[in-house]
């Protein structure tokens, strides 16, 4: 398939590629958190503690996952006692989850984690190139997104995914 791709279009395929492999290896959790959370737990206890509660309907957006994939992620949390569900005063059928007290530790403790790594990424990045990489990053990152969320007329040929 490669040699069916022109120089720029293959840089951009080798490009993907790699930042695929790099993502991969980060969401290991031994180079995360030292195993405390897996990435996809931090993400949930983060953005649960950055609104103080969540309902389930606005998990499953920002998982980009259906509703039986979201009760899987969030099972073991809840085993773990680190995150609680309960029923949404509004609404009956509706769960809202928030942090624990172990849950607020085990979240500080992984956002340390984080903040160590970002700061070792942050020195791989030369000072005067930081904003630039940013820059490039959310560029490319926002034409990955409305790749996959363009009208399926605009997007033929290309193989169809969730949207993020």
């Amino acid at each position: 398939m490669f040699q069916y791709i022109q120089s720029k279009d293959r840089e951009i395929l080798s490009m993907i590629i790699e930042l695929s492999k790099a993502l991969r290896c980060c969401r290991q959790d031994e180079v995360f958190c030292t195993g405390v959370v897996t990435f996809s737990q931090f993400i949930i206890l983060d953005a649960v503690a950055s609104n103080g509660t969540l309902n389930m309907a606005d998990l499953h957006h920002l998982l980009s996952v259906d509703k039986s994939t979201t009760t899987r992620f969030i099972a073991p949390i809840i085993r773990r006692n680190l995150l609680v569900r309960e029923r949404s005063s509004r609404d009956s059928r509706a769960a809202i989850l928030k942090l624990s007290e172990e849950g607020e530790a085990v979240h500080k403790k992984a956002s340390q984690s984080l903040k160590s790594l970002i700061r070792i990424i942050q020195t791989e990045i030369p000072d005067e190139k930081r904003e630039v990489c940013l820059e490039g990053s959310r560029i490319f990152l926002h034409a990955l997104q409305n790749l996959f969320t363009m009208r399926p007329k605009a997007r033929k040929g290309v193989a169809c995914c969730k949207s993020f």
